[in-house]
């Protein structure tokens, strides 16, 4: 692929979504905001960009919709057909080694997303950043996709340690998005959060991610 073909993919990808991911004391949190864009036009106020595709293994995803979804599906059968064959769970790791093959494997034709895998299995606390091309990248403890993803960095740079409660890292997820989505015009709306442990999944509530992001008003 031609030097300005990549770039031009890169530069679809970034032009909507802010997501983030962090490993915390006990488990990761992953957080986005719901906006989609096509182009200068807000297609939806609520789109949805955290998916659970094991029992603790969720993705937050950027680019095409269409693409995110359908890679989405692939991996929840899989990580299923993994269960019913091995009578256990598949890593984080291994999910992120299929999802890079896959992604690698249609170069030509490639899925036009940025994708965060985060979850915890047997081995810990775990994030992965998987580009277009099937590039895997094992995330030591804070990540950002998109393009409000440097206003994120920023605040979570400034103010994460791994020593961080889940309760914090929530708070620090959407402390991060809230100052992206103010700077940054393709993202905006509402925040979903999601808090992985070794216990159980979990889907933080509206009134709470609410409640927190009013203290940063």
């Amino acid at each position: 692929m031609e030097e300005y073909e990549v770039m031009e993919l890169e530069d679809m990808i970034k032009r909507g979504t802010t997501t983030v991911g962090l490993i915390c004391n006990g488990g990761v949190v992953l957080a986005s905001e719901k906006r989609a864009t096509m182009g200068s036009f807000i297609a939806s106020r609520a789109a949805k960009k955290i998916y659970q595709v094991d029992d603790r293994i969720g993705v937050t995803t950027a680019g095409v919709v269409g693409d995110a979804q359908a890679l989405i599906r692939v991996l929840s059968v899989e990580a299923r057909l993994y269960r019913i064959r091995r009578q256990e769970p598949m890593t984080v790791r291994a999910m992120t080694t299929l999802l890079s093959n896959i992604l690698s494997g249609q170069r030509i034709y490639p899925y036009i997303v940025q994708l965060l895998v985060g979850g915890i299995d047997r081995k810990g606390a775990h994030i992965y950043s998987i580009d277009p091309f099937g590039g895997n990248t094992a995330e030591r403890d804070i990540a950002a996709t998109g393009s409000g993803s440097p206003i994120a960095y920023g605040v979570l740079e400034d103010r994460y340690s791994r020593d961080l409660t889940i309760d914090d890292g929530i708070a620090l997820a959407i402390q991060a998005l809230h100052s992206a989505m103010k700077r940054d015009s393709a993202s905006g709306e509402e925040i979903e959060v999601v808090a992985i442990t070794k216990d159980k999944y979990t889907e933080v509530s509206e009134n709470k991610v609410k409640s927190i992001r009013s203290s940063f008003n």
